[in-house]
């Protein structure tokens, strides 16, 4: 059993993996806004008090600002505290902007710029500045950034199918030119890292 100390609980990718966990028998400490653990991924106090009775931490949070005005970024420092002071590991529900399209080619975000809301690019650039200050932590800090595909979300939630492929740093899509993966399957994949760390330090993405 992994305990795992989990924030944004409430939210589309927070629940399934909550739900999952839970169903493989592991304990979830579920943190939220409105739940019965209340606290914040930007109170430090409040963060390693409760990582110390967790095995691994995860971030499933917006990266845009909260009422006070932190961003995702401004978590880093909080979580290298965490993994320092109580080993644990850090698992991070990341964007899909910062993938490659190709190997060594533009990001994703490249071609949402011309599309996208600005508050919608805010976040997605948020997530890639969290990505690379991740990559500069200390190595003793475990951590891993699982990136969904282009279409996830609550908008399309998909229905489970019961496998996945995994890739790295590039936008997985089928023979179709589909990004796709429920939010089911999603969970499946961020607890199977879990169980079984394969992508340590590492940023990978899972998709059909």
């Amino acid at each position: 059993m992994t305990r795992i100390l989990l924030f944004g609980a409430s939210g589309y990718a927070g629940s399934r993996i909550r739900d999952e966990a839970l169903r493989r028998g592991h304990q979830v400490t579920a943190v939220s806004r409105g739940g019965p653990v209340a606290a914040s991924l930007y109170d430090r106090d409040a963060v390693l008090r409760l990582a110390e009775d967790a095995d691994v931490l995860v971030s499933a949070i917006t990266s845009g600002p909260d009422a006070a005005g932190n961003t995702l970024p401004d978590a880093v420092p909080i979580l290298v505290a965490a993994a320092q002071r109580s080993g644990v590991r850090i698992g991070v529900v990341g964007g899909a902007g910062g993938l490659l399209l190709s190997e060594g080619g533009e990001q994703v975000i490249s071609r949402l710029a011309a599309i996208a809301p600005p508050d919608k690019l805010r976040d997605i650039a948020l997530h890639i500045d969290f990505l690379d200050r991740l990559r500069e932590t200390p190595e003793d800090v475990d951590w891993f950034y699982l990136s969904p595909p282009t279409g996830f979300g609550a908008h399309v939630p998909g229905v489970a199918r019961g496998h996945y492929r995994l890739g790295a740093d590039v936008l997985l899509t089928d023979g179709q030119g589909n990004s796709e993966i429920s939010g089911d399957d999603f969970a499946v994949a961020f607890l199977d890292e879990i169980e079984d760390p394969r992508h340590r330090r590492r940023r990978f993405t899972v998709a059909y």
